[in-house]
């Protein structure tokens, strides 16, 4: 990534997805944000507020594993918390509602690496 700064969400959006080309990335953040999800109804069924620990740790740990050893980039999270946060969450819903197949070919993205775990079991509407 450069050292210039992208000024929008909508030029952030093709850029994020972009540093998410392997499935094994995007299947890796979708089953922490279901694990940090699920944390969040925890602590506000139980009012134990330990649970929203659990849920930035598994939230994060599961994103920054597949950077780091799968997909071997930085995660955007380091210089574009918010808009990652924001974006994590956008691609959760395109990975949910079976749209990320066609999200990522209207943007012209492919994966970028071969994967070093073989190919993942994804969430539906993966490729």
């Amino acid at each position: 990534m450069s050292d210039t700064r992208i000024s929008t969400f909508s030029a952030f959006w093709p850029f994020y997805l972009g540093e998410h080309s392997l499935p094994i990335t995007r299947t890796m953040h979708f089953v922490g944000s279901w694990v940090a999800l699920l944390n969040v109804v925890a602590a506000v069924i139980t009012l134990q507020p330990g649970y929203l620990l659990g849920a930035i740790v598994s939230g994060y740990a599961f994103a920054w594993v597949s950077h780091f050893f799968m997909e071997k980039n930085r995660p955007a999270t380091f210089k574009y918390p918010l808009w990652s946060f924001i974006a994590d969450w956008k691609m959760w819903g395109f990975i949910m509602t079976g749209r990320i197949t066609a999200e990522l070919d209207r943007l012209g993205i492919r994966p970028k690496t071969a994967s070093v775990v073989g190919p993942a079991l994804e969430p539906r509407g993966e490729r």
